[in-house]
């Protein structure tokens, strides 16, 4: 890609973010020297490693890649069989964990079945834990090596920390001694070129015999090694000599020991920084909150409420962009500060961040084409140093384009044809647009030029786009309209901010008469545009109010089904009870016949067993026959009965309410308990109750409610323990009981607990037509643990 169009698009911005979400150097390096690519193939592995990586974070939280060095030189030095430093060591070792760590991360558990693009290079990562363990327990720092990195370094230490005592010993001893004190300048021990040495003052130099190794800069004091010590001082130094060479004989066993897995070195620190790069692309899809684009080679477009990077999250209004599928031009109109220059850069930036296998903040779903090279001509291209005027370096740009551009390229212009006479101006962008657009370049255009429109609406393959304004508030809303020409809304825009109506008259005067037309084209366009919107709206709303009641519906009738169930199972349990009730009756009784029979008693005690089973008999029979139904001697009319009526369903013998008023046929629904059922008003009865009226009752349009009803409808319902599932159905019925018994207030008592079945009620109550309002209960009335309802 060029580099022009590289800085023109912001995408180094993106890069920085990238760079600072890497752990190591070499994987910053790798994020820094990022492009974007024009093979498909490598595009959509980086995008499939990049999606893989992201899937880990969601799943097993961020991969740290610290302690990760480059180790690469001294990769080399053991290639030549050099002896690496402290250092060098400490490093490969804090790669080695740190590849033990990444490859436990990357370890998928004997669960999942599935892999991904990334298992492949998790697999191939080697810990080398032995060499790494061995280069610790060694080496504490790069300046100090452990005691027991070999048993000869530790009698070497040992015998110079006995020396090194020794030598203390006797220069304490001297320092401390009354003939010496004289001759000292100071009672302190201190070192010269790597000697203990006593501070002698100048004149006592032939009474004290030793060493001499410095003096001060007056003169007046020497620093001598007393004779004493000499002999122990030589024995430590010949130790240190010691100690170093037994460190360098460590140092290249260390060596040694990690040339042999100079393969595998070499493969984890190819491995780690890539791993990284791809964690590092991950963590900014996550950051951005971006998905996974997907590509093709047909020059398709396709991107889904896409969010520009590097504006606020807070500020950002998302848009929908459509190029090349029906349409390879788009012509982008409308006033300044609509976000015309926003959508240019929106497209041209995510085309270059997805070529480069990152992520785009978009919808899933979204759609990219691969472009061999992105144009683009954005923003003031005015330049001092070379004398050009802007429209002079805009046209220093196209003439570029349109040298380099093919079908494989994508070209953005922002304002194009401005900075001249707007008559030849527009007749310019017009040639350039058709120029590109017969070559089948994928091409989107922002002007103001009104000719452009036409052009766009006459020409097949081109289409207008509008970045949407609103007039009232003079704010732009930021929205792209694809398919819609924009309207310059100057005159509205004027007349808002206070320019005389006359002015603005005379203004619409000067405009000749198609301009005119054109303008109040477009403007009656987006009306309709805002009419069928709205009409959408309301569609897609009624939509979803069916899918409610729809769902509501077959909880209903699941709820129906399964207590039917448990009815057919309680039934069979009857039946099998009494069956067997009658199987111990009827083997008692032969017992007692064939006991009887032998004792010659039959006839009493025979009969009285008969007596018995008559009476038990008659006793079932009352309990389950079906009384028929009483013959209505009342005959009623359809105008006797009214909404919230308790009424005697004759056949059936039981009470309900009356759900419906007749119909044409006297047909109507009554409510029997959790059975609706559909009877003819010559099948029913009324029932003469008492009522209750008052000014406040008069809701199911019969101004009164009958007393039955009203009377066995408590003001509150207590669903403490029960779950969400049982306590919903319950819920449901005494709401429409207490709504048809026209109580004003009720309360659901569902306790507090973990307050699942509160937020269960508070949304169904929600969703319940009739609930005025709902509340908490105050104190008193039972705090959170209780819910206040109030009806319409």
């Amino acid at each position: 890609m060029n580099e022009k169009a590289l800085k023109t698009l912001e995408y180094f911005k993106i890069i920085d973010k990238l760079i600072v979400l890497a752990g190591s150097g070499l994987g910053k390096e790798l994020c820094k020297n990022l492009l974007p690519s024009s093979n498909l193939e490598e595009i959509i592995k980086a995008q499939t490693e990049t999606t893989d990586a992201l899937s880990r974070i969601f799943r097993k939280g961020s991969l740290g890649f610290y302690g990760v060095h480059d180790i690469r030189p001294s990769i080399k030095r053991l290639e030549i069989g050099s002896t690496l430093g402290a250092g060098e060591l400490l490093h490969i070792s804090s790669v080695l964990d740190a590849t033990l760590r990444i490859k436990a991360y990357g370890a998928r558990a004997a669960e999942e079945n599935t892999g991904d693009s990334l298992d492949e290079m998790f697999n191939t990562l080697e810990p080398l834990s032995p060499l790494s363990n061995e280069i610790r327990r060694c080496i504490i720092s790069e300046e100090e090596i452990a005691d027991d990195a070999s048993s000869a370094l530790k009698s070497i230490r040992r015998s110079m920390k006995v020396t090194n005592d020794k030598i203390h010993e006797q220069l304490n001893a001297i320092v401390s001694s009354q003939t010496s004190k004289s001759l000292l300048q100071e009672n302190i021990v201190t070192m010269r070129n790597g000697r203990y040495c006593i501070p002698i003052k100048q004149e006592y130099r032939s009474q004290f015999p030793g060493m001499i190794h410095d003096q001060s800069s007056s003169g007046s004091t020497l620093f001598i090694e007393p004779m004493a010590v000499v002999k122990l001082n030589n024995d430590l130094k010949e130790l240190e000599i010691k100690e170093q060479e037994e460190i360098e004989r460590i140092l290249a066993a260390l060596s040694n020991q990690a040339g042999e897995y100079k393969e595998q070195l070499e493969q984890n620190i190819k491995i780690l920084p890539q791993l990284d790069f791809i964690f590092a692309r991950a963590a900014l899809s996550k950051q951005m909150k971006c998905s996974e684009p997907k590509f093709n080679d047909r020059g398709i477009v396709n991107i889904k409420k896409g969010r520009h990077p590097l504006i606020d999250t807070k500020k950002v209004v998302p848009i929908d962009i459509v190029l090349g599928k029906d349409f390879n031009l788009l012509v982008i109109t409308g006033p300044n500060t609509g976000g015309k220059t926003v959508s240019l850069k929106t497209v041209g930036l995510f085309t270059l961040l997805g070529q480069a296998g990152l992520h785009i903040p978009a919808f899933d779903g979204s759609e990219l084409a691969v472009f061999e090279e992105v144009y683009a001509d954005i923003g003031d291209e005015q330049s001092i140093e070379q004398s050009l005027s802007t429209f002079s370096s805009h046209m220093v740009n196209t003439v570029s384009i349109l040298e380099k551009a093919n079908y494989k390229s994508l070209v953005l212009f922002d304002e194009l044809g401005a900075g001249t006479d707007p008559t030849e101006g527009a007749a310019l962008a017009m040639a350039i647009l058709s120029n590109l657009h017969k070559r089948q370049v994928r091409t989107m255009a922002t002007t103001h030029y009104s000719e452009l429109k036409v052009y766009a609406l006459s020409t097949e393959g081109v289409s207008n786009a509008c970045c949407e304004f609103d007039v009232e508030t003079l704010r732009p809303t930021y929205r792209l309209l694809i398919g819609i020409p924009g309207k310059s809304n100057a005159f509205a825009i004027s007349s808002k901010l206070g320019l005389p109506s006359s002015v603005i008259d005379d203004a619409k005067n000067l405009i000749g008469s198609q301009d005119k037309s054109f303008e109040d084209l477009i403007a009656e366009l987006n009306n309709s545009r805002i009419a069928i919107e709205k009409e959408q709206e309301e569609i897609s709303n009624t939509k979803k109010e069916i899918e409610e009641l729809k769902r509501k519906l077959e909880e209903k009738s699941n709820r129906f089904d399964n207590a039917k169930e448990r009815l057919f199972a309680e039934a069979n349990e009857e039946a099998r009870k009494i069956l067997q009730e009658a199987k111990d009756v009827a083997d008692r009784t032969i017992k007692n016949f064939n006991k009887w029979s032998t004792d010659g008693g039959l006839g009493k005690d025979m009969e009285n067993e008969r007596n018995a089973l008559r009476e038990r008999l008659s006793k079932t029979e009352s309990k389950l026959a079906i009384k028929p139904g009483k013959k209505n001697n009342k005959t009623s009319k359809a105008g006797d009965f009214k909404l919230g009526d308790s009424v005697n369903v004759l056949s059936l013998g039981l009470k309900g309410i009356v759900n419906s008023l007749p119909n044409a046929k006297g047909d109507l629904f009554v409510q029997m308990g959790i059975l609706r059922s559909q009877v003819n008003i010559s099948d029913l009865e009324l029932i003469d109750e008492p009522v209750i009226t008052g000014p406040n009752l008069n809701r199911t349009g019969s101004g009164k409610i009958k007393m039955s009803k009203a009377s066995t409808i408590s003001p509150e319902i207590n669903v403490i323990g029960k779950t969400v599932d049982e306590a919903l159905p319950l819920l449901d019925k005494y709401l429409d009981d207490a709504y048809l018994s026209h109580l004003p207030q009720v309360t659901v008592i569902h306790g507090r607990g973990t307050g699942a079945l509160k937020n269960a009620v508070h949304a169904h109550l929600k969703k319940t037509k009739y609930v005025k309002t709902y509340r908490e209960g105050a104190f008193g009335e039972g705090g959170q643990g209780v819910t206040i309802v109030e009806f319409k």
